[in-house]
């Protein structure tokens, strides 16, 4: 068995642009971590069926679909640092547009905003994972970008506490305020970076990075799209990573309307819980990233993806008899099992990300813009909610991330295979 030895997660130089860009992971995950919340709060105050309110992670997603491709050319021809300064002015354009569409208060208004906020993380996410990957040696950038996105975890965990909070503590519905307060913070951050010395790094053929003085390109990067779009490796890599984005945002969104749909908590207390559920999420990126220095990315990956269907499998058969127990204590193990499955699948993201790019080499500013287009998989959230509205039950939909985490442990079975071979 390969073993990676420890070593330092990036090198001294790279130190303070390392910090700068983790800090946008808290940023991003504070921003996505709120839909979870907000999806039950449009069911509430809009009056609309789950499947309704699935639109909230629908646009926002699709915004990342549609504007992933993009996000890419404009980095390959401008720099990384240009991209997480449009993508910041984006996020907080969207969130200010929060204050007239509480007036007009309907949900057509607000996805409208929630869309301009995902164009931005977008360019956010662009820009930033690919970046983390390449400040240091490659043989650790699966570590590294792991240990950024543990707190993007941070700002998930953070996100239902609070909004749960004021949203569901009958303090305030007016989502604006908590939006236009992200939207100042936002462009406190993109002045910043807007002064802060962040430079272009490139990856030779061999694997090294160094720094170069970035000039305006003219390439369009098309042609590294097309050649991407042949290679097996990076394709399959673009499905796991789809099919964790299915199971991840599917889980979360449905997260709150599950404990409270079974009858075993109220919207607020489920908010709570979510906010736990998060925080273990981000202890398992932190530990994930530890256990990476020492043991191969790959083998740390499909223990964690076993781990993930036998937790939704539990979840599955254990909710079955504790719907409306609202008594006994058994009818938190359901949810034991969930948290379980956050730990799990706590280093997919950043894991599956990381080894896809590995190789990659000039090509992963676009490698980086396709694979951020796989959160559409949140989309499908639409089909768990429209099949627990359909057929009322709140257990059936969780087949959906099930057949994803199953699609990840082949994808590991895939590459270990190719790794014992070498």
């Amino acid at each position: 068995m390969r073993v990676i030895s420890p070593r330092s997660i990036t090198d001294k130089r790279h130190i303070v642009p390392f910090i700068l860009i983790t800090s946008l992971f808290f940023v991003w995950g504070f921003a996505r971590a709120i839909l979870d919340v907000l999806n039950k709060h449009f069911q509430d105050s809009l009056s609309i069926s789950i499947t309704e309110s699935a639109f909230v992670q629908v646009v926002t997603y699709l915004g990342y679909f549609l504007m992933a491709i993009p996000a890419g050319l404009f980095i390959n021809r401008f720099g990384y640092r240009s991209g997480v300064v449009f993508g910041l002015l984006l996020f907080a354009f969207g969130s200010f547009l929060f204050i007239p569409c509480v007036v007009i208060n309907t949900l057509e208004a607000f996805l409208i905003c929630l869309f301009i906020i995902a164009c931005g993380l977008a360019f956010l996410e662009t820009s930033a994972n690919p970046y983390v990957t390449e400040l240091g040696s490659e043989e650790t950038s699966t570590s590294r970008l792991n240990l950024s996105q543990s707190f993007n975890g941070l700002g998930s965990s953070l996100a239902p506490l609070i909004m749960g909070a004021f949203l569901f503590g009958g303090n305030s519905e007016d989502v604006s305020f908590p939006y236009t307060i992200m939207g100042f913070i936002v462009i406190l951050v993109a002045i910043i970076f807007m002064f802060c010395d962040l430079p272009e790094i490139n990856r030779d053929s061999k694997g090294v990075t160094k720094e170069v003085e970035f000039e305006f390109s003219d390439d369009s990067g098309l042609s590294n799209i097309m050649s991407l779009l042949r290679s097996r490796k990076f394709m399959f890599g673009l499905f796991a990573l789809f099919s964790y984005e299915v199971s991840e945002i599917s889980i979360n969104s449905y997260f709150v309307n599950f404990t409270t749909g079974m009858g075993w908590m109220n919207s607020d207390t489920a908010s709570y819980i979510l906010s736990f559920s998060l925080f273990i999420f981000m202890t398992g990126r932190f530990f994930g990233s530890w256990v990476m220095r020492t043991v191969p990315s790959e083998k740390v990956l499909y223990y964690c993806a076993i781990g993930s269907v036998v937790s939704i499998i539990c979840v599955i058969t254990t909710s079955v008899s504790e719907k409306g127990e609202t008594e006994s204590l058994s009818r938190y193990i359901p949810v034991v099992f969930l948290m379980l499955n956050y730990f799990c699948e706590a280093i997919m993201f950043p894991t599956i990300f990381a080894l896809t790019l590995k190789g990659m080499g000039k090509l992963t500013k676009s490698a980086s813009s396709v694979l951020m287009m796989t959160p559409l998989g949140g989309c499908v959230f639409l089909l768990m909610a429209y099949v627990a509205d359909s057929t009322g039950s709140f257990v059936i939909p969780f087949i959906i991330p099930l057949i994803g985490y199953i699609v990840i442990v082949v994808y590991c079975k895939r590459i270990l295979f190719f790794r014992q071979s070498k």
